[in-house]
């Protein structure tokens, strides 16, 4: 039997300022935007090539505080295009940074240990990796 992590709940104060941060900066997909009821939103994003995706809302996901959510982790195969161009978009991005050593030599230095760090608009935390083959 699988077990497939398929969805993550990310806190925050305003669905429509969240929800253009994830897709117009970031480029997540926008899967739906469903009001449910009053005060009951759903809005789920997927970033490109993901088999899971996060939801934002308000009235239908646990109570959170927004900001709350630390250590997402995205994995890109090409650490400093994604820089690039999450730069271009207009996030706000740490530097590229080398954390830890490879365990065996690499055509790329980046690879496995490479990141750089940003938060959305509410201060979620996110990490971007470098991974370009897998055992």
């Amino acid at each position: 039997m699988n077990w497939t992590l398929e969805v993550v709940i990310v806190p925050v104060s305003d669905i429509d300022r969240a929800k253009e941060f994830y897709a117009e900066k970031l480029g997540f997909a926008v899967d739906h935007d469903t009001k449910i009821a009053d005060g009951v939103r759903i809005v789920q994003l997927t970033p490109r090539g993901s088999g899971c995706s996060i939801v934002i809302g308000a009235g239908a996901v646990p109570d959170m505080a927004p900001g709350s959510q630390q250590g997402l982790q995205l994995v890109v195969n090409d650490l400093r295009k994604a820089y690039d161009d999450l730069v271009s978009r207009g996030v706000e991005v740490t530097d590229i940074q080398v954390l830890g050593e490879n365990p065996s030599p690499m055509p790329d230095p980046l690879d496995n240990v490479g990141f750089f760090f940003f938060t959305d608009p509410d201060g979620n935390g996110w990490a971007v990796q470098q991974i370009s083959t897998r055992p």
